[in-house]
């Protein structure tokens, strides 16, 4: 294999699929790219078996067509060190050599034979969705999404597909966010739940394009487009009844502020983690919960239509993450009473809050 490439391209594809490599064993075989050049199309690809993405480069001059493997890693800090310009990426006695004017490295390799092959689309459910919003979409979920949870499923978000829309979801047991996206999924697809690991959530927030195509299974998706191909397992397991957990009804529904209610959370956040929020017709007041002696508070004036006031307490971690991630100038809490679970929702994203007690 000989190619030529550009050294901004190769490094921005080589830093991309760097998260994608197996780092804790270095003689694996996923410790290392594989690269492809065939039928004037240029590959790249990464996977550590659980999750994989492959990048299509067309711009690139292919002298000799074939296939070389590299650690991610040493390719990595080799391009950082080159100049901006071409780069020389060739195979010579089962070593790949970076060339670029008088600087020269080699790289040993593994065989190509025994990198692992990506999943296909054969098969598999489909349907059109814009990258970029799907990455911002699950990016508003991503706060709510547990970690090193032993119910595994809890560890990644779900996609519910419905017709005409998703609903992306997390939970880490003591809130729960749901975020509406509208897509072209269609009535045969219903009733289909995908559940996603968190790695892969955030890996698929990186991916930008126009528009790709999902594919899935009970066991992996896929994300393709033009220029990449995308893959992640999927966890095995059942989500729990998330409708199940969201209020039809409440006995209150009040409009707040979003500029409002931030400032005051950030006013007491500096002080502790948790807080207790009085919200009255006249503003809001916010005071810290403490095991200390330490304490803060503050008021912020807002006209909010309100009959009598509310209090409850709260992570503040869970109200700045919703806040964070809407765009509305007013949010609506939904609520029953002090100790039960509370509902904040704007811009098609609701997070259900569990109250703490004993404020």
């Amino acid at each position: 294999m000989k190619v030529l490439i550009t050294k901004k391209l190769l490094e921005e594809i080589v830093s991309n699929t760097s998260s994608y490599l197996d780092k804790k064993d270095l003689s694996s075989i996923t410790s290392h790219l594989l690269m492809s050049a065939k039928d004037g199309i240029f590959s790249i690809k990464a996977t550590d078996h659980e999750i994989g993405l492959s990048y299509n480069i067309q711009n690139v001059a292919i002298e000799t067509e074939g296939e070389a493997t590299a650690n991610g890693g040493k390719l990595l800090s080799v391009i950082k060190g080159l100049s901006d310009d071409s780069v020389t990426l060739e195979t010579v006695n089962g070593a790949l050599f970076v060339k670029q004017k008088k600087s020269k490295y080699k790289l040993p390799m593994f065989e190509t034979r025994d990198f692992p092959s990506f999943p296909t689309i054969d098969g598999k459910n489909s349907f059109d969705v814009n990258a970029g919003i799907l990455g911002r979409s699950l990016k508003k979920i991503y706060p709510s999404i547990d970690t090193n949870n032993p119910k595994y499923e809890l560890n990644g978000a779900l996609i519910d597909v419905k017709e005409g829309f998703l609903n992306l979801v997390g939970t880490d047991t003591k809130r729960l966010s749901v975020y509406k996206l509208i897509t072209q999924s269609k009535a045969g697809e219903l009733d289909t739940k995908i559940l996603i690991p968190k790695k892969a959530i955030g890996e698929i927030q990186k991916l930008f394009s126009d528009k790709i195509k999902i594919y899935y299974d009970e066991n992996v998706l896929l994300a393709v487009s033009e220029n990449f191909e995308f893959f992640t397992k999927l966890i095995n397991g059942k989500f729990p009844n998330y409708e199940r957990v969201i209020p039809n009804d409440t006995a209150y529904k009040i409009l707040i502020p979003r500029d409002k209610m931030v400032s005051g959370v950030r006013a007491i956040n500096a002080m502790c983690e948790e807080m207790k929020v009085t919200i009255k017709k006249d503003g809001m007041v916010f005071e810290s919960i403490n095991e200390d002696n330490s304490e803060a508070k503050t008021e912020i004036e807002a006209t909010i239509e309100i009959n009598g006031e509310i209090v409850f307490g709260v992570k503040n971690r869970f109200l700045l993450d919703f806040l964070s991630n809407i765009e509305s100038e007013i949010f609506e809490l939904d609520f029953n009473s002090s100790d039960t679970a509370f509902v904040l929702s704007a811009d098609g994203l609701k997070t259900v809050v569990m109250p703490i007690n004993n404020i």
